[in-house]
């Protein structure tokens, strides 16, 4: 007999609700929750392969330990209680020896990522740190500088928006089921799409306005838009003069960043940036800058997604309809969050984390994910202190931690490393333990509490049984905990318990979540009064363009713009992204996604590429002061001349996953490890590369290396 379960995919960090078909324990179809608006059935590519996922014989079955050298694939089988024996007991010796604060969990946020701070502050380590920095920590760092939210606080109503920027922001391969949907349908009814990226992706072929942008010059083009929008007083006046400060010294630091300024530096016609800021300005408040998903290409990043949230605080977007939105949570309509482990009482927790966020050297980022690709340094030079430890929960820092080869050396140097993980990623083949996750199928998870126009709860609830020797990871953490004496922290014994102990004082219940997979608080929008009501959480109670967040870490609000370096000469500035096949590195060995999607290609100019006698396919090495690796290249004249392109998760090292093994290149490899040492981001497009023909045979070539 079949049955209908609701909930929440997990191929991907959006979450989607999602309805699952089951039928004697197996999976039989997968769709969207049709009880959700905007989803009504629709799913993406990788949330339909979510059968293959569970299915799959090549993920980790059961708990593993390391018999050879780290990354040789000498394994043994183990069970559960060696296996946990064996890492509570390194980690208490490890304790014993140098503080709990030589302990470093890292991981992809996730539901159970209470859970997983809760397991650190018990122990006490301050070190815990999540992706988000990685991908978005100078945005997180932009909407707090202006706002006083993070950008995780903020949504984007697109289904009203009468006009969408996107830079960079691949919109229909980065993709988000509901937002690609209310995008849609906002395009059909006449809303228009402005996209700059130095490559034309799918979403450039959707839009109305395409501009090949000369790489990294974003900033310049905003700072041109606000000269324009200020000097012809373009901005919505009534909504600025009440909710926003410092408009002054704006409108004096762009008088030198004109349209024909910005022409030299972008390669985009000074009439054409006039024109974009007449047109947003005719759709106001309506309109949407993107401040984007991931924001974290540049050294400057945090100046740059100021600049796209300063112009829609010019636009008046900021808390309007078709524009952007706080989220909103159950206190606005007199409800109660579900409760997190987090908010226990924990014995106090001295000195600095392993990143330094929070001190006079590293002071802005949010220390609620910390900044990871500073590990392998702290890691390298014992600074602050020594780190002994990792814990990787569902996070891979050899293929997300740019410079793979300083992130290994860094990784050597410990003396435990654990991987909590569904696949065999690069981590865990490097690893000492491997402790299986269930996949998302296979367990109900922590409550999802998901705050916005209308705040809601869902909960991710177990359709079948797990395939294989394996356990949610918050009872993994907890049964870890409870050998090192902490257990008390964890108040359950199944995930069912946790869940219900979340819901407690919530007015809602376990069962309340098995009609729809979702709970409401109410079903009405919640938009506050843009004459009166808006709550920014800034010192002034309003939209600060002059930061009191930065200006009093002594970083300055509108830093004079410094031109972006072209590539020296026979080099190119390397840049990554995303398609609508694959997960960050977490999707390459999936059977389904795999045989569509199996390796990346180097995206080239095609005027480049004959200068350098390289044909379209054919076999190219790419380098950097990093690495260096073999692929394919992709001759064409949809990228920038000065840049070359690549998929962001090939040229996994990991033998087991034997579809994704070898097959393509780790940007990772190839870049450098540079920061935005004020937002918090990597510089991911910060790396210069050298593409020459591959002289060897393409049976023989390396990933990278």
């Amino acid at each position: 007999m079949e049955s209908e379960v609701y909930t929440l995919c997990f191929m991907c960090s959006v979450r989607c609700p999602i309805k699952v078909t089951t039928k004697d324990d197996q999976v039989k179809w997968i769709e969207g929750n049709p009880h959700v608006a905007g989803m009504e059935g629709s799913l993406c590519p990788r949330g339909a392969a979510g059968i293959a996922l569970l299915n799959d014989h090549e993920r980790v079955q059961s708990p593993m330990i390391r018999t050879g050298p780290r990354g040789s694939g000498q394994w043994k089988k183990a069970t559960w209680e060696e296996a946990l024996d064996r890492v509570a007991g390194k980690l208490r010796n490890i304790i014993d020896e140098y503080g709990g604060h030589s302990v470093v969990l890292g991981e992809r946020t996730q539901l159970a990522t209470h859970v997983s701070k809760t397991f650190l502050k018990a122990i006490g380590s301050p070190n815990h740190f999540t992706h988000d920095a990685l991908c978005k920590g100078s945005v997180n760092t932009a909407g707090r500088s202006l706002f006083g939210y993070t950008d995780a606080q903020m949504g984007m109503d697109y289904k009203n928006t009468r006009h969408m920027v996107l830079y960079g922001r691949n919109f229909f391969e980065a993709i988000e089921v509901k937002g690609v949907r209310a995008l849609t349908e906002a395009l059909d009814k006449g809303a228009k799409l402005t996209y700059i990226d130095p490559r034309v992706s799918v979403t450039a072929t959707k839009a109305d306005r395409y501009w090949m942008i000369r790489p990294g010059t974003d900033l310049a083009l905003n700072y041109a838009l606000i000269h324009v929008i200020l000097r012809d007083r373009l901005y919505d006046a009534e909504y600025v003069n009440r909710w926003v400060s410092g408009l002054a010294q704006l409108q004096d630091f762009v008088q030198p960043y004109t349209p024909q300024w910005a022409q030299q530096e972008t390669g985009i016609a000074a009439p054409e940036i006039e024109s974009l800021a007449r047109e947003v300005a005719e759709d106001k408040p309506a309109v949407i800058f993107h401040f984007g998903y991931r924001g974290a290409n540049h050294a400057n990043e945090i100046y740059q997604r100021r600049s796209i949230l300063i112009l829609n605080a010019l636009m008046g977007s900021i808390e309007a309809k078709g524009g952007i939105f706080f989220k909103k949570g159950p206190g606005e309509v007199g409800g109660k969050q579900a409760r997190k482990l987090t908010e226990q009482t924990f014995p106090e927790i001295r000195g600095p984390r392993f990143d330094k966020v929070g001190t006079p050297d590293f002071p802005l980022p949010d220390p609620s994910h910390g900044v990871g690709q500073m590990l392998p340094r702290a890691i390298l030079d014992d600074d602050p202190y020594p780190i002994k430890a990792l814990i990787a929960y569902r996070f891979d820092p050899i293929m997300s931690i740019p410079d793979s080869n300083m992130t290994k050396k860094a990784l050597d140097k410990l003396d435990l490393i654990v991987t909590i993980d569904v696949n065999y990623s690069d981590v865990a083949w490097y690893s000492d333990v491997i402790l299986p996750e269930s996949s998302y199928l296979e367990r109900t998870d922590s409550v999802q509490q998901a705050n916005g126009l209308k705040p809601q709860m869902f909960l991710r609830q177990q359709c079948v049984t797990p395939r294989y020797d394996t356990r949610p990871g918050a009872i993994i953490l907890k049964q870890i905990a409870e050998r090192l004496g902490t257990g008390g922290y964890f108040p359950y014994k199944t995930m069912e318990d946790l869940v219900r102990w979340q819901l407690e004082g919530t007015g809602f219940y376990l069962e309340d979540f098995r009609p729809k997979g979702f709970v409401a608080y109410t079903d009405k929008q919640i938009l506050w009064d843009r004459n009166v009501a808006i709550q920014f959480k800034t010192p002034s109670g309003k939209i600060e363009l002059v930061s009191s967040l930065l200006e009093n870490a002594g970083f300055p609000s509108f830093p004079e713009y410094q031109s972006m370096a072209s590539p020296p000469k026979n080099q190119f500035r390397l840049i990554t992204g995303r398609c609508a096949l694959h997960t960050h590195v977490s999707t390459q060995n999936n059977p389904y996604l795999n045989e569509i999607a199996p390796e990346n290609m180097l995206w080239m100019n095609a005027k480049e590429a004959e200068r350098l006698g390289i044909k379209d396919g054919d076999m190219v090495t790419i380098s950097s002061s990093r690495g260096s690796g073999e692929m394919r290249a992709f001759v064409t004249d949809l990228i920038h001349p000065e840049a070359v392109f690549m998929l962001h998760g090939y040229g996994h090292e990991a033998q087991s996953a034997t579809r994704s093994f070898n097959k393509g290149v780790s940007d990772a490899v190839l870049m450098e490890n540079i920061s935005d040492m004020i937002g918090g981001s990597p510089g991911l497009h910060e790396t210069f590369v050298t593409v020459t023909k591959y002289e060897g045979t393409a049976a023989g070539k390396l990933g990278g290396r």
